[in-house]
């Protein structure tokens, strides 16, 4: 049963986080030197201006989350620990459902966590719900010598980000289920289905490395909390062709399709390569497919179709359009 925190939980508490740090060599748990705060829990909540949550089973607490206000916009999910019986339950994820739905309805359109770079579980079910690692590691003086990740997500709407190589890495998974699925519905992508998850978390992998060397800027898209599409601009160009970028894989989730979110990415690769200085866009696309008809309506210009460019999965051969257009510099005034 999952219902609000009380002050009266403080024990339940201590008890459930001790647990879950004594997974972890060198954390330590310092309550009423580090954390006093335990000792009455639901009340800090409440004067930060946030909410708390316990889970609770046969009388004892076995999983938690709170969230507070952080910044003008932003809100931060804190205290997030589930007992280690009940992981895989789907309580971890009802615990965040919650605390998420708590700051929509209180106006977040952003959400923030900070998770100490030992808790690698914790990372990984993080990142399924989309949250990517951003920014630097925040050193904690604390007995447990914490260094911690941050990670955050927009939560409303559609919404498009520049990640850097630990967002591109800590994105990695829900990226190549993102593939698999558009492989799978039959977009040209470079993959033949069905498309193995380690062969596209490979990719992926790649990608984040490109990423890092500068060789590639890599854009995530989200709609409504959800990391549902991305797409890449390739920036390493021959010295006679620096003045440009290619466009590659623009994904949208199946699920995620006519909301937008395609043309609000194509839209931010167009702004991210105007702001690098790259003044000519080229990219290709498979003849007669889905995102076609949104380059057209984008102004991009046909340059010509291959026939038999690529194979698709029965190994026919199928025509690519190329497609480019001239992106004005900033300040520019269009002709």
């Amino acid at each position: 049963m999952i219902r609000p925190g009380r002050d009266e939980d403080a024990e339940g508490f201590i008890a459930l986080i001790g647990a879950c740090w004594a997974e972890y060599p060198g954390c330590v748990m310092d309550v009423d030197g580090e954390v006093p705060e335990l000792r009455a829990l639901a009340t800090y909540y409440a004067q930060a201006g946030g909410a708390l949550w316990a889970a609770e089973r046969e009388g004892r607490v076995v999983g938690m989350v709170a969230t507070r206000p952080l910044e003008p916009g932003a809100w931060e999910i804190c205290k997030m620990y589930v007992a280690a019986a009940e992981r895989g339950s789907g309580l971890a994820a009802a615990l965040l459902d919650g605390a998420e739905a708590h700051a929509r309805v209180a106006g977040a359109g952003r959400l923030v966590l900070w998770s100490d770079t030992r808790f690698d579980r914790a990372h990984r079910f993080y990142e399924k719900r989309s949250f990517v690692r951003q920014g630097p590691i925040r050193v904690l003086d604390d007995l447990s010598h914490s260094l911690e990740f941050r990670y955050a997500k927009p939560l409303r709407g559609i919404e498009v980000e520049v990640l850097d190589a630990a967002g591109a890495a800590s994105a990695e998974r829900r990226l190549a289920e993102m593939l698999v699925a558009c492989v799978a519905g039959g977009a040209e992508l470079g993959f033949l289905a069905p498309l193995a998850m380690d062969k596209a978390r490979a990719y992926w992998k790649g990608v984040a490395k490109d990423v890092a060397t500068g060789r590639m800027l890599l854009l995530g898209g989200w709609r409504d909390g959800l990391l549902a599409g991305t797409v890449q601009l390739g920036l390493a160009m021959p010295e006679t062709q620096a003045h440009r970028a290619d466009v590659w894989k623009l994904l949208v989730d199946p699920a995620a399709r006519r909301a937008g979110l395609g043309r609000a990415l194509i839209g931010r690769a167009e702004e991210e390569a105007r702001r690098l200085g790259r003044r000519l866009l080229v990219l290709d696309t498979l003849a007669g497919g889905a995102a076609e008809p949104l380059y057209r309506a984008l102004g991009w210009t046909e340059a010509g179709a291959i026939p038999g460019f690529t194979l698709d999965a029965e190994g026919a051969e199928q025509a690519t359009v190329l497609f480019w257009k001239r992106i004005r510099p900033p300040g520019a005034r269009a002709a």
